[in-house]
């Protein structure tokens, strides 16, 4: 009999291996690396499971079980077993010894048996648990464990993208295997095989059949007791594989009697090892969880500085890290600059110099709305200056003009961390920042682009030191937070020189860097001289005509609540077409659209967009749906929210762009992100309406790259094909398909047009058969024959196409036609589907990025001939391959052929650059 004083007890059993890969693989699009290069995507990932783990259900008992290493009790039964495993992608095997640090610095035992899996062991253990009475939870992804479920053992399955866990008790497995009792599992298993682990089960059975056989007989015993009622191929299948079916089923029998004491003392929950894990989490720089942990004990360090012109200075006196250097410890000369002599004497020392670093300290992040508080200055390592400003805007004013003439001198070098920022708020003031500009954030996001690019971040990795923290000032971010105007002077200078002092000190550490990489060419050439055409674009805005949007909202809302109405009558019955918890019941039950269709894990049916997508041929209300939806959110996203975003004082909006974000180059933007807004229907096409020229005595002038990736394509592969057509103005898409399906060019269908267009995009983004066939809505089958049909008239572009992967795979990265580079780490990985990610990547991002770099030395060279011709012409906007403008009328045709030559001869590929241009009153007219 279970020992009843032992109810309470709350066993968790973790299966370390297959939380390893789930964490891994949830970081597979988005990696995690540390300033060593060490991807600590799998420990941040296995650390966070544990850590909601523990905070939720606070285990009484816990162990984390792990495979050996060897063969096993299985590999005797089938030398094939789990022999068509891919490889164990390297970076999960450089970071299990972390977790294993991790998990013994949490103090929870570490279990593991050779011969047997961890499901032998965690199944051995759970049994030998259940006799004492305690409740076991079996932590793991893996369905298999469902046959060790009992009243008192149960399946505690991870949430997967925000979702909550799933618990499967006895009756959560009966109803998800449609059986009687939870140890029917193992027949089910074994008569649909496993292709992850080669267990073979029988041909043509997979997990419908074998579940209804087994609702229907038992067990495969059972089955074969009455394989006479079966008929047809399924009869003769089982028949002739009853060995390879009755071997499965031992192969997927989890065992009970492992040679494993259940310890109840060693599996009780202790306290981590705070300091152990605290170490652990700084080498693997988790800066979030060692500060959960919080700060150790230290002792205090007081420094001073040397007297000087400004007088002594002295450090606010803060606990100090011992593996980091910090303001406490390191020697270092922080000066006020507050009288008009001081000021004086510190711009003569400025004056003199070839370069100097310079930070702005202000009152919020919004550079429209922003005020300075003070400026501050490095031009030597370990020294600086602040100069505080006062909060009247007029005497502020006067303080920054004294300072105008070395901002705007041509021949001093400007450095700065975010250097666009300063520039912005500087402009706020009337003062133009010239000369060269050296940007420590844009240089280390050449030098290593899938990195963060933060001065903290910076700070530690390059110069060993952890700077101080912005909250330790103004508090955390919330109603309560200050601005930097409520600091005192003493802390603020601190904060404000430091600033200074590192970024000065991190261009030096960096410099040298864009060199080893061969990035300095892209970062002087054209990111670099990007900064005051960004900076210029940002300040100008472009005007939004909001009583347009309105009007539209107005329109979009009559739209959705007729589309409503049509759903409603096509489902016969009033409902929440709102709510998916109510869609789904009309989708799948009353109107039956997919007999088959899956419910979430909060069991509800599963009426995403990509689901509906596929069913969108099936019945009527299925477009509908996704025309409400897609309605919604262009209203709630779009057309609600852009009025919000109006300056008030300027009456525009001024977007930010973000030159460090995306990995290929590409700008980004954001308040609002205009790359975003949709465009391919009518709908989304309105909103640019309402994006209007300046006056009426403005037009707004859109200019557009035409197809600028596939010529990119065409040049780098020189695929001669591709090259006539563009060469020859031809449509490429149509001569595409022409070639396809071997049909004279003005045979070609709009069909075979849409299908061949989708191809040549999707060949830039190494699209699969299965990828192609699920955009385009067409068998596999029919998308293979696209693609091979494509390759067999374009050899070139899969010629260029294996070569990008090869010289990835010599290299370990690939580079645009200017030299950009992007660092595929895993791009010899052993495991497929860790490198066709990196092989995708290496596809596309000469290409992407060449169209990146191609934009930008374009709008780089259209401000710089605007300034030269004195023309008051604006560009206002970037979005993907398109420039806008907001250009007086008698100016327009100067501007046109201004913007229409720079941009066509960015850069010579070897094939013409096309670009197509209009004006009109708004976007959407003039594009």
């Amino acid at each position: 009999m279970p020992e009843q004083n032992k109810k309470n007890h709350r066993l968790f059993l973790l299966d370390a291996y297959a939380l390893i890969y789930r964490s891994y693989f949830a970081f597979i699009k988005n990696p995690r690396f540390n300033s060593k290069g060490l991807n600590t995507s799998t420990m941040l990932g296995f650390v966070n499971t544990l850590e909601q783990l523990l905070n939720k259900e606070n285990p009484t008992h816990i162990a984390v079980v792990f495979d050996v290493h060897a063969p096993t009790f299985r590999h005797e039964m089938f030398a094939e077993y789990k022999g068509t495993r891919d490889e164990m992608p390297e970076d999960i095997r450089k970071a299990i010894p972390w977790i294993r640090q991790i998990i013994e610095a949490y103090n929870i035992p570490i279990l593991e048996r050779a011969g047997f899996e961890a499901d032998d062991v965690i199944g051995t253990l759970a049994k030998k648990a259940e006799k004492k009475g305690y409740t076991t939870y079996m932590m793991t992804p893996d369905k298999d464990y469902a046959q060790l479920v009992s009243n008192q053992i149960f399946m505690y399955k991870p949430g997967r993208a925000g979702n909550d866990v799933e618990i499967w008790g006895v009756e959560e497995v009966k109803n998800k295997f449609e059986i009687e009792h939870p140890d029917q599992v193992i027949d089910i298993l074994g008569l649909m095989g496993d292709t992850a682990d080669n267990i073979p089960g029988c041909p043509g059975i997979g997990p419908k059949t074998a579940m209804k056989l087994i609702a229907s007989y038992q067990s495969i015993d059972g089955i074969y007791e009455h394989i006479d009622e079966l008929k047809g191929k399924q009869k003769e299948n089982l028949q002739n594989f009853e060995e390879q079916v009755r071997l499965s089923r031992k192969l997927v029998e989890i065992i009970q009697d492992v040679p494993v004491d259940f310890d109840e003392k060693a599996l009780t929950r202790d306290e981590p090892n705070i300091e152990v894990l605290r170490n652990i989490y700084n080498e693997l720089e988790f800066r979030t969880l060692a500060q959960k942990l919080g700060v150790p004990a230290q002792p205090q360090q007081t420094a001073f500085a040397q007297g000087s012109l400004f007088g002594d200075t002295e450090t606010v006196q803060q606990p100090v890290r011992k593996d980091l250097a910090n303001i406490e410890n390191t020697p270092h000369e922080y000066y006020l600059a507050e009288t008009a002599m001081q000021r004086a004497s510190l711009r003569a020392e400025l004056s003199v110099q070839k370069e100097f670093c310079f930070d702005t300290e202000t009152t919020g992040l919004n550079t429209h709305t922003a005020e300075l508080v003070c400026l501050s200055f490095a031009f030597k390592s370990g020294e600086a200056y602040c100069v505080p400003l006062p909060k009247e805007r007029k005497k502020a004013q006067e303080i920054v003009d004294e300072f105008r003439l070395i901002f705007e001198d041509e021949n001093i070098q400007k450095i700065g961390q975010n250097i666009k920022y300063d520039i912005l708020m500087l402009k706020h003031y009337g003062v133009d920042v010239k000369g060269p500009v050296y940007d420590t954030m844009i240089a280390h996001y050449l030098i290593q682009p899938e990195l963060r690019h933060n001065l903290d971040y910076l700070c530690e990795t390059y110069l060993n030191y952890q700077k101080v923290e912005t909250e330790s000032l103004i508090g955390k971010k919330g109603k309560k937070q200050q601005t930097m105007r409520q600091v005192p002077v003493e802390k603020l200078k601190d904060y404000a020189c430091e600033d200074a002092d590192l970024t000065l000190q991190l261009k030096l550490a960096l410099d040298p860097q864009l060199d080893k990489t061969g990035v300095r060419g892209v970062f002087e050439e054209i990111e670099m001289p990007l900064i005051p055409v960004l900076a210029d674009m940002e300040i100008a805005g472009v005007s939004l005509n909001t009583k347009e949007l309105d009007v539209f909202a107005e329109k979009l809302r009559e739209q959705i609540i007729d589309l409503e109405k049509e759903i409603i009558d096509l489902a016969g019955e009033e409902f929440n077409v709102s709510s998916p918890k109510q869609l789904g019941p009309i989708l799948f039950e009353k109107l039956k659209i997919d007999t088959k269709a899956k419910k979430t894990k909060t069991k509800q049916y599963s009426t995403s967009e990509e689901v509906l997508s596929k069913l969108v041929d099936k019945h009527p209300i299925i477009s509908k749906i996704l025309d409400f939806r897609g309605l919604k959110k262009l209203l709630s996203t779009y057309v609600e929210a852009l009025p919000q975003l109006v300056n008030a004082k300027t009456g525009k909006i001024h977007t930010s762009y973000n030159q460090a974000i995306a990995a290929t180059g590409r700008l980004s933007s954001t308040n609002p992100n205009l790359q975003n807004i949709p465009i391919r229907d009518e709908n989304g096409r309105e909103i640019r309406r309402a994006f209007t020229a300046s006056d009426d005595n403005h037009l707004f002038l859109s200019a557009d790259y035409s197809q600028i990736e596939l010529r990119i394509m065409a040049a780098l592969s020189k695929d001669e094909n591709l090259m006539e057509a563009f060469r020859n103005k031809q449509d490429v898409h149509a001569t595409t398909a022409s070639k396809i399906y071997k049909v004279p060019l003005e045979e070609v269908t709009s069909d075979m047009r849409r299908k061949a267009k989708t191809a040549n995009f999707g060949i830039i983004y190494g699209i699969s058969a299965f990828g192609l066939s699920e955009r385009l809505n067409i068998s596999r089958s029919e998308a293979k024959q696209l693609i091979d049909g494509y390759f067999e008239n374009f050899g070139r572009v899969k010629e260029f196409m294996d070569e990008s992967i090869n010289l990835a795979r010599d290299k370990g990265y690939v580079e645009t036609i200017r030299g950009r580079r992007r660092y595929l780490k895993d791009i010899n990985s052993a495991n497929a589907v860790v490198r066709g990610v990196a092989e995708r990547n290496a596809i596309n991002a000469p290409i992407q990025g060449s169209a990146a770099d191609i934009i930008k030395l374009a709008m780089i060279n259209i401000w710089r001939e605007l300034d030269k011709q004195q023309l008051k012409a604006k560009m206002i906007l970037q979005v993907h391959d398109e420039l806008n403008f907001d250009v007086p009328k008698d100016e327009l045709e100067q501007v046109q052929k201004i913007v229409k030559e720079q941009m066509e001869h960015a850069v010579d590929i070897g094939l013409p650059l096309t670009v197509e241009m209009d004006a009109a009153s708004n976007w959407m007219e003039a594009h």
